[in-house]
């Protein structure tokens, strides 16, 4: 029999093809990873971080890591109330044996802060003085870093859209004006009105009423209390600075108000500088005043000239 005759292999010239292919198969596993780890979620790391970077500053590690974990390596609870601070944490630093007895400075005061202690003792004596009326919701008396503030409601100091005062409040303006005469703090009235327009002949808006009411109070404390006209100055705001909310009745009555501030050294920064010239001749005048022994002493040569006038 003839023997079949073996045709020679032809060579494989797209092999390749196959390394080709598990190549990018490779790549596009690699560059998926690369994508899914790029884009984890930064808030929590952040938050992660940050609570971390606290634990370490307070030596609170293991305790709060803890709290976020909740169990161990082990599958075990972790017990919080056990776990040791972190060695590693900032600890305060180790004061010398010769210096342990020695106080620390107290800290420096602001100037508000500073402003608020100078009327602290006249807040306090105000505010016993006018305990019954503060109680009563007649008034209130706060102090703000501008100063002393006795914030006066309509219902008890001026009848419904005027600006007469009632005679029924003087006695509680008495010893507004006895705290004012003491201190010789420049004095600030400021009126104040709710949200609602008025629309009257002598009141066309709302700024003429809050503006009248403060100058009917600066009347008053001169004529019938002595406080000095030139240590006064009067604002009205009209609607524009509420402590309440406008749109029930309650909030309204609060807004309805006429406030007399008791300025401190920080609300005189912004007053102008007449005024800090006024207040500092205030405090001077006391011992420009307390030696008056010169002028018996002046009387008896004006009585020697008369005298020997007609004499000749």
């Amino acid at each position: 029999m003839a023997r079949k005759v073996k045709h020679p292999e032809h060579a494989n010239h797209e092999r390749w093809l196959v390394s080709y292919a598990d190549f990018i198969t490779l790549l596009f596993a690699f560059f998926v990873v690369m994508f899914a780890t790029s884009h984890a979620d930064k808030d929590k790391q952040k938050v992660v971080a940050a609570a971390v970077k606290e634990a370490i500053n307070q030596g609170t590690l293991v305790t709060t890591v803890a709290g976020f974990l909740g169990k161990s390596k082990d599958n075990q609870d972790i017990h919080l109330r056990e776990a040791k601070p972190y060695q590693g944490a900032p600890q305060e630093p180790k004061v010398p044996e010769n210096k342990k007895d020695k106080t620390p400075p107290p800290p420096k005061e602001s100037a508000a802060q500073a402003a608020v202690v100078e009327l602290l003792p006249s807040f306090q004596a105000l505010s016993g003085d006018l305990q019954k009326e503060i109680a009563d919701g007649k008034l209130d008396v706060s102090l703000e870093p501008r100063g002393l503030v006795v914030s006066m409601k309509e219902a008890a100091f001026f009848p419904a859209a005027s600006d007469a005062i009632n005679q029924e409040a003087y006695p509680i303006i008495e010893k507004v004006a006895d705290s004012i005469r003491k201190l010789k703090n420049p004095v600030r009235l400021e009126g104040h009105t709710d949200a609602i327009p008025i629309r009257s002949k002598r009141f066309p808006s709302n700024w003429s009423l809050a503006a009248a009411r403060s100058i009917a109070m600066l009347e008053l404390l001169e004529q019938k209390f002595g406080v000095s006209r030139g240590n006064m100055a009067v604002a009205g705001y009209a609607d524009t600075v509420p402590i309440a909310d406008n749109g029930s009745a309650e909030g309204r009555a609060k807004n309805r108000r006429v406030d007399i501030i008791i300025l401190n050294q920080f609300g005189l920064a912004t007053e102008p500088e007449k005024i800090k010239q006024a207040q500092n001749k205030a405090k001077e005048a006391p011992a420009a005043t307390n030696p008056p022994a010169k002028e018996p002493a002046a009387k008896p040569k004006r009585k020697r000239r008369t005298k020997a006038s007609p004499e000749p």
